[in-house]
Parts: C-alpha cells; sequence; structure tokens
C-alpha cells in the first residue's frame, strides 16, 4: 500500500454520523475524497420505514470499490433508533432472564429480517458486557445477564443467528463495561479490576463471541488501571492490539465507540482520538456527530500521520486487510434489495415479530 492508496481509501477507516433523512452534500463530498467505510443512522435519521430504506439506497451510491456499511444500534429497550411500525423490543436483559436459547434465536432472526429490509447491514450488538454493577447508569437491562457464563452462551447464540442472516454483528464493549459506576457519555469510568478478574469474568463472553466468529468487536471508552493506567481503552495499545487482538487472538475488525462521547472528546481532539484509536489497533473509528468538518479532519489526520511515520503504515494496512475481509464475508455477494411500500409494511412488526416481542416482555 502506497501512501497514495492510504490517503484514496483513508475514509474506509472510519464509519460517519449525519443530520436529517438524506444523505448531506458535506458527506457526499467526504466519501468522494475518502472512499468512506459506512454511515450509522440514529433516531434523527428516521423518518419513516420507507425513508430508512431510501437512505440504504442512497448510501450505496456514495460506494467506490465496496459496498458501505449502513449500520446502526438496534439492541431492543432504550437502546433502539428503529420504533414502531417496526417490532418494539424488549431489553436483551429479557433475553437473559429467560434463559432459553430458542428465544434467543428467534429475536435475532426477526430483527435481522427487519434490518435486512431496510438495507441495514451492520448491527452494534450485542452487548456482552456483565451487569456485576446494578447500579451502572449505561449498561444496566442492556446487558443480558449478571452471569459471565450466561452471556457468554445467549450472546454465542445471538452472534450466530444475526450473521447466518446476513446482519454483521458487534460485540461491545471491550474490556467490559458492565461494573462501571459512571457513563462515558459524559466522563470516564474506572475499572479497577486486576487482570486475573477481567480474564474469569469480564473476558469470556469476547472469548465466546470470537469462537463463534463474531465479525467486529467495540471497544470501551474506560480507564483501566491495571491494564494501562494512562489512557481508555480505545486508546490503548496494550488493550486493543495486546489483548484483545493478540492475547485473545481476535482477528476481526475492532471498532472503537463514538469518539465524540466525552470520555474521550473531552480529553483528546477529534484528529488525536482517531490517529490514537487507529494506532491502538481500532480499525475502523465511530465519528457519530454531524460536524463534517470534523470528520474530514479526522481522516486527514490519519492521513498525516501516516505520511509523517507517527503512525506506522503496516498497522494501516492490517486495518483495511480486516476491514476488506470483513466486507467480503457479508457484502460481496448481492444482498436483498430494500423492500417497497406494502412489503416493506407487511414484514415490519409482523404477527410472528409482536409474538417473541411479547414473550420476551414476560421477562420484563
Amino acid at each position: 500500500m502506497s501512501l497514495r492508496d492510504v490517503r484514496r481509501h483513508a475514509g474506509q477507516l472510519a464509519i460517519a454520523g449525519f443530520a436529517g433523512g438524506s444523505i448531506p452534500a458535506d458527506l457526499r463530498a467526504l466519501a468522494r475524497e475518502f472512499d468512506l467505510g459506512g454511515i450509522i443512522l440514529f433516531t434523527r435519521n428516521v423518518e419513516s420505514p420507507e425513508g430508512v430504506a431510501e437512505l440504504a439506497r442512497e448510501a450505496q451510491t456514495l460506494a467506490r470499490d465496496t459496498p458501505l456499511w449502513v449500520s446502526v444500534d438496534q439492541e431492543g429497550g432504550r437502546v433502539a433508533r428503529l420504533r414502531a411500525p417496526f417490532t418494539v423490543w424488549p431489553p436483551m436483559m429479557t433475553l437473559g432472564r429467560a434463559g432459553d436459547e430458542g428465544l434467543v434465536a428467534r429475536f435475532a432472526e426477526s430483527l435481522a429480517a427487519e434490518l435486512t429490509a431496510v438495507g441495514i447491514n451492520f448491527d452494534y450488538a450485542p452487548v456482552l458486557d456483565i451487569l456485576t454493577n446494578p447500579a451502572n447508569p449505561v449498561i444496566g437491562d442492556r446487558a443480558l445477564s449478571d452471569r459471565a457464563e450466561d452471556v457468554a452462551r445467549l450472546g454465542r447464540v445471538l452472534i450466530e443467528r444475526l450473521q447466518a442472516a446476513g446482519i454483521a454483528a458487534c460485540g461491545k464493549h471491550f474490556p467490559g463495561h458492565g461494573d462501571t459506576a459512571t457513563d462515558s457519555h459524559f466522563e470516564l469510568p474506572l475499572v479497577e479490576h486486576p487482570p486475573d478478574r477481567l480474564e474469569a469474568v469480564e473476558f469470556v463472553p469476547f472469548r465466546a463471541a470470537i469462537d463463534a466468529g463474531v465479525a467486529s468487536i467495540m471497544t470501551a471508552h474506560i480507564l483501566v488501571p491495571p491494564l494501562d493506567e494512562e489512557r481508555p481503552a480505545t486508546m490503548s495499545p496494550a488493550i486493543v492490539d495486546g489483548l484483545l487482538k493478540k492475547a485473545l487472538g481476535f482477528d476481526g475488525v475492532v471498532v472503537s465507540d463514538d469518539l465524540d462521547m466525552k470520555a474521550i472528546s473531552a480529553r483528546y481532539s477529534t484528529e488525536e482520538g482517531a490517529v490514537g484509536a487507529i494506532a491502538a489497533g481500532c480499525d475502523v473509528v465511530l465519528l457519530c456527530g454531524t460536524s463534517h468538518d470534523q470528520q474530514f479532519a479526522a481522516l486527514e489526520a490519519i492521513v498525516y500521520a501516516v505520511e509523517k511515520g507517527e503512525l506506522p503504515l503496516t498497522r494501516v494496512e492490517d486495518a483495511f486487510t480486516r476491514h476488506r475481509r470483513m466486507k467480503e464475508r457479508f457484502l460481496a455477494a448481492p444482498r436483498p434489495r430494500p423492500l417497497d411500500g406494502r412489503a416493506l409494511r407487511a414484514l415490519l412488526g409482523r404477527e410472528e415479530h409482536r409474538a417473541v416481542a411479547a414473550e420476551m416482555a414476560r421477562y420484563a
């Protein structure tokens, strides 16, 4: 890979957010300049199911050499960007309370069908954090369970069924956000467990996910002094490259959590965050804000860091390779086209899906 290639394809290292129900001109310009890897949708982008399907079609017109990820956080419960007439799913904790792998499988398959119907191909789920702190303000009922073994067992089923249905899954948030007392959207949480505790508890679901072939794993914006006294996990080579990739043997794509979250943005500029996350071993950074100037600056900073020798070209090549493999796995074969009109409305919130949601709700 040449430096020219890095500039031409730097956008493959990022998934970008935006405002509104259509692709803005600034994001189109960013994609033309840097070959954007994908987009992420929030409730601010969702006007109707038909609008989401059109957004997905529009996003693919930005593709240069490979299709874009059209991604979303669709977990169920309070983290669900797609609301009615999509099926309204209870939180994942209900699956843990039920403990029924068959119910988990039906949930994953129903969820995947609705995502595919509107052109979404990447879901940042499942949460693999273990709710060992009931007062955790950011995880709570997003977790499957407070038991590592149950999170591992049920998380594995979720991953396998989502991915068998063509939706790339993402286990989150490594090295484990379940025992935190603060919210990384607003400040930097602290986890002080020693390595042997992390190995015995927090890492258990991630090992199971890796064994199940999870496509991607998201990092946590948390400080874990026994692993790295100075850097949040997302920015820590010891945690991302040393632990996740080398010690646990993860050969998929490592995705940063949103770099606009205060745990990172209060300490690093957008440029520092993007370069630092890639240097640490992240292969894709999430730039979920709506400032395309900041997104442009982040990608320019990555290119500049490679040109100056501050970010090894080999690290960027590895990120490109991992990301390309993931896209080949999920996006190389022709995918179902987003549905239109009556067919779309007939699938979303269909009786079978609502029955799964109702069964989950029994355990709320």
